[in-house]
């Protein structure tokens, strides 16, 4: 082999090995193909401005600091928000533009707010179906009245019609009968799109919702509070979720070319396997969590807002409603102004 020879060679093998050739396990640069490996896909293995469809992502498993999502079709965007036992905040977005271009969003605990800005929740986060976690105590006594708390987180997403619900025909929260579930879920979710406080603040939030039927349908959330695949129904249910999720919600929209992206599917999921819950949380209450307090931070994921972070811990957004309380029932005054930015 002459010397000429031998550099082409040498240049046609850099060449194939720079391109990682039959041994992908991530996206490659925006604009070329890609092959990823088989399993469960992490944020890096499918990075920021890397194409969906020409990866074959679509429909794949993609995490992030303990939260999953399923890669949605173009034009999508899925987000997940997790409840907690220790008020650590857990969640992220995934969107798919119309051209499979994916992007992020991060819940690092800091929410947006009127003059005010929360922090970030720096409580050890546990991850995973080990050990239930120790719940940390709340600092409530530490926190803002929440009549004088004006912080606050959204979502970028809105529901521009009328939320129509169902509720899962299985089991329910607390080993309640359905009827008085579907209460308790429709108190919480009448909570938000009233703004229903303590404040004097009055009603001008333009939310709707109606509750339509029970259904064998389940909520589109797996047994570790990933988010699976919609199927057009927006349910609410109990089952199993990782062990540090109390609750979790699952978020589907689409963007409009003016204002926050329109909800197509919200999904939410009480966790049943490793947390006790009670429709009166009064007495001789004993861990359990109140449903009505959980159904209504769940439903503030469901009609757009986010999570305050540590130091918020009496608004109804803190991701924490706390065993034996039924504070988070009444909104706070950061809680009215989130949903008052949306709607």
């Amino acid at each position: 082999m002459n010397r000429c020879s031998a550099a082409v060679l040498l240049a046609a093998s850099l060449a194939f090995l720079a391109s990682g050739a039959g041994t992908h396990t991530r996206a490659e640069h925006p604009g070329h193909a890609c092959v990823l490996a088989p399993g469960e896909l992490t944020v890096d293995d499918l990075p920021a401005g890397s194409s969906a469809i020409r990866c074959g992502a679509v429909g794949r498993l993609v995490t992030h600091g303990g939260a999953g999502l399923t890669v949605p079709e173009p034009g999508t965007k899925v987000g997940v928000d997790s409840l907690t036992a220790d008020g650590s905040s857990r969640g992220f977005t995934l969107a798919v533009a119309a051209d499979g271009t994916v992007s992020y969003g991060y819940d690092d605990g800091e929410g947006d707010s009127a003059g005010d800005r929360s922090h970030g929740d720096a409580r050890h986060r546990p991850s995973g179906r080990g050990d239930r976690p120790v719940r940390l105590p709340g600092s409530r006594a530490d926190a803002p009245d929440p009549c004088a708390d004006t912080a606050y987180s959204v979502a970028d997403r809105k529901e521009y019609g009328t939320y129509e619900w169902f509720i899962g025909d299985g089991p329910q929260p607390g080993d309640l009968p359905r009827r008085q579930v579907r209460q308790a879920f429709e108190e919480g979710i009448t909570a938000i799109i009233r703004g229903r406080n303590a404040c004097g603040l009055a009603d001008t939030i333009g939310a709707r919702a109606r509750f339509l039927a029970a259904t064998g349908h389940e909520a589109g959330i797996d047994h570790m509070a990933r988010c699976t695949v919609r199927d057009g129904m927006n349910v609410w249910d109990a089952g199993d979720l990782s062990s540090d999720s109390v609750a979790t919600t699952c978020s589907w929209s689409r963007p409009v070319s003016r204002g926050p992206d329109r909800l197509i599917e919200a999904d939410v999921r009480f966790n049943i396997h490793d947390y006790t819950f009670t429709d009166d949380p009064t007495g001789a209450c004993d861990d359990a969590y109140d449903i009505r307090s959980v159904a209504t931070h769940e439903a503030g994921h469901v009609f757009g807002l986010g999570h305050v972070g540590s130091g918020h811990e009496n608004l109804t957004m803190y991701p924490s409603s706390f065993a034996c309380s039924t504070t988070a029932r009444t909104l706070g005054k950061g809680d009215v102004l989130g949903l008052r930015s949306i709607y």
